[in-house]
């Protein structure tokens, strides 16, 4: 059936159809909560309606008073104009900005504005030692750093005015520093606060024109403190002209929901992210156009009776990132029992020779196993024959791919949380050269990449959505041999680097093999939600086949630590959730010091470890487990010690009020 399904699929499913569809949405300024997301989420419904999926338009306030589960909403914004000036020195007068030209420009989300003022430049203006001696007090600060932070140190503590971003963001190896120096990245503010919360307007300009007006500021006794250049012409002030015409109000923010009945009320979801601003081609262009195209494809044949009418229905959604999705699963929550599994399409269509990216599948977190990412695995196989070898004996693709652990940071990040339940693997191409920048245009997108994720996308779908005993067997199969090729992989790398200094030892694999056939036996468990079927002689048999593995190599390698060190404190902390799904906290409601432990905690996370890890260590939370158990667990995942980061992490999410913590 596999096979007669795919084929199916390549016909119906349009690469070239889908690239025009980038091209349409990226006409659209989608900024959550605003009228340009509003014009494409109707554009997106329009299409529906013209292949004949039954869709609807839902909305969400948009305010700073509401909330879905621990994340919070946001006012609508509306922005009709933004221009910026140089006025000073007049010899360099010239336009630096303009919204109606390049919609990247203006700071997402800036207040109105309109007055002439001084520009004074810091490096990255993330630190408080940045600004001593520095005069900010209604001026606007050149800043390459953080606009969020740049606001609190600037603007909430020294009374500047705005703020002008002129960095971009190094993705090694595709964008080295300088490696984009006329393109623009795309930066926003966050308001959270209301109408009392201390609010500014802000510019963005390429790293060309920010060294520019950077070489024109006044020099001071630390030129590179102040972002002067060596050898800069310090001819005096600077002076620009701003003007943004643009306010917030309490609104509503949409989401786009379409499906394709089925015979029972589970569900199997799909879901690409709509927003970002103009062009935002392959983020999230791509995506949005991909399940738009996949939905017209299965609907189609469906009602041609090319397909049958499938046992679940198909959901796709379209949402403003994250938020999106916060609010249609706090308002449906009834529904998340019947979701059974899904799939989120973010960047997926890059033009990798220009791009510089790989076709990846981003498993689910392991807090959350199931069928879905091997069976995704195995479905991009059918990809992989493009061309024959010079003998024509065997087929290879001719595209970069690869299967990696959960990072997160988009919506499945939301699905997989084990408190919602909804397995989603995420395919995505990563790095992209271009990402969140002007760059990001319709000539980066690849239509014949857009057309293997379509069919790809489509077939994981359709597939689960008729998966019923049968093809729930297959798939046990299927992921059986999976595992054991894992296990056999992770045995024989621990043999190859037992010679290595620090080398792990046979302890270390011990606990990492029983942590793998714990994850397996319960993936294996999912298939159940496909069909009553019993699964205990895979969990069985796998489990052998890895003690097998590990006494194999026992013998040659090292007997190692035989216990893993106690951390006291960490082993009295328990901390229970406070709402469904990952909370991302809100430092806004903290004093400058605690703002300012926030954010160096932040920077440490990322430095000694990943950004991803408080998500992780938040999905292993169950209000039952310490955070020295907590910290072991993501330690088997991701191979990091964050114990102790975890206990300053923990302390701060009960500040933030999104955890209680309490005595082992």
């Amino acid at each position: 059936m596999l096979k007669l399904l795919w084929g199916t699929l390549q016909e119906q499913c349009s690469g070239a159809a889908a690239y025009q569809t980038v091209a349409d949405i990226s006409r659209h300024h989608r900024i959550q909560a605003s009228p340009g997301f509003r014009r494409a989420a109707e554009y997106v419904y329009r299409r529906l309606a013209e292949a004949d999926v039954e869709a609807e338009i839902l909305s969400y306030p948009a305010n700073t008073e509401t909330g879905f589960w621990g994340s919070r909403s946001f006012q609508e914004w509306n922005a009709r104009a933004g221009t910026l000036h140089l006025i000073e020195p007049e010899d360099q007068a010239r336009k630096l900005a303009d919204y109606q030209e390049v919609p990247i420009s203006l700071i997402q989300r800036s207040v109105a504005f309109d007055g002439e003022v001084e520009v004074v430049a810091v490096e990255k203006g993330e630190k408080p030692g940045e600004y001593e001696g520095l005069d900010v007090a209604g001026k606007v600060v050149l800043a390459r750093g953080s606009v969020s932070r740049v606001h609190d140190l600037a603007v909430l503590r020294r009374g500047a005015a705005g703020i002008l971003f002129d960095g971009m963001a190094e993705l090694e190896p595709v964008r080295p520093a300088w490696a984009l120096p006329d393109a623009i990245q795309y930066t926003s503010f966050w308001w959270y606060g209301g109408d009392e919360e201390p609010k500014c307007f802000g510019f963005a300009l390429s790293p060309r024109e920010g060294e520019r007006l950077r070489r024109l500021i006044r020099p001071t006794n630390s030129p590179r403190s102040r972002g002067e250049s060596e050898g800069g012409d310090g001819v005096g002030p600077v002076r620009v002209r701003a003007h943004v015409d643009a306010h917030l109000y309490d609104g509503v923010l949409e989401v786009v929901s379409a499906t394709i009945a089925g015979e029972s009320d589970e569900e199997i979801v799909l879901v690409g992210h709509l927003c970002h601003p103009q062009p935002s081609c392959n983020d999230n262009g791509s995506g949005a156009a991909a399940v738009l195209e996949v939905a017209r494809a299965l609907q189609g044949l469906i009602a041609a009776g090319k397909l049958a009418r499938p046992h679940r229905t198909l959901r796709f959604l379209w949402v403003p990132e994250m938020t999106g999705t916060y609010a249609f699963l706090a308002a449906n929550e009834e529904r998340i029992p019947r979701m059974v599994a899904g799939l989120n399409l973010d960047m997926v269509g890059q033009d990798q020779a220009q791009c510089g990216g790989s076709f990846l599948i981003e498993r689910p977190p392991d807090a959350l196993p199931s069928f879905a990412p091997d069976l995704l695995a195995r479905l991009r196989e059918s990809l992989f024959p493009e061309v024959k070898t010079h003998a024509g004996l065997d087929g290879y693709p001719l595209f970069r791919h690869a299967i990696t652990p959960f990072s997160g940071g988009s919506d499945h990040y939301v699905f997989s949380d084990p408190s919602v339940g909804v397995p989603m693997p995420m395919i995505i191409q990563w790095p992209d050269r271009f990402y969140h920048t002007t760059a990001d245009t319709l000539d980066k997108v690849d239509p014949a990449m857009l057309g293997k994720v379509c069919v790809l996308a489509a077939a994981y779908a359709y597939w689960l959505a008729q998966a019923k005993g049968p093809e729930a067997r297959w798939l046990g199969l299927e992921m059986s041999a999976r595992f054991r090729q894992r296990i056999i992989g992770m045995v024989q790398g621990a043999v190859t680097d037992a010679g290595e200094k620090n080398g792990p030892g046979r302890e270390a694999l011990r606990r990492r093999i029983e942590y793998q056939v714990g994850r397996h036996r319960e993936a294996m468990a999912s298939l159940t939600r496909l069909a009553p079927i019993d699964v205990s002689r895979w969990q069985d048999g796998d489990g052998a086949f890895a003690q097998a593995e590990f006494a194999r190599a026992a013998d040659v390698l090292p007997e190692g630590q035989n216990t893993v060190e106690k951390d006291e404190e960490a082993a009295r902390m328990v901390p229970r959730r406070l709402f469904r799904g990952p909370s991302p906290g809100y430092a806004q409601r903290l004093d400058e010091a605690g703002r300012d432990e926030w954010w160096e905690l932040g920077q440490r996370i990322e430095k000694e470890a990943s950004r991803t890890v408080p998500a992780l260590a938040q999905y292993w939370t169950d209000g039952q487990r310490t955070v020295e158990e907590i910290g072991r667990l993501v330690a088997l995942e991701t191979g990091l010690e964050v114990t102790q980061l975890l206990v300053e992490y923990f302390r701060f999410a009960e500040r933030l009020g999104i955890v209680e913590l309490e005595k082992g």
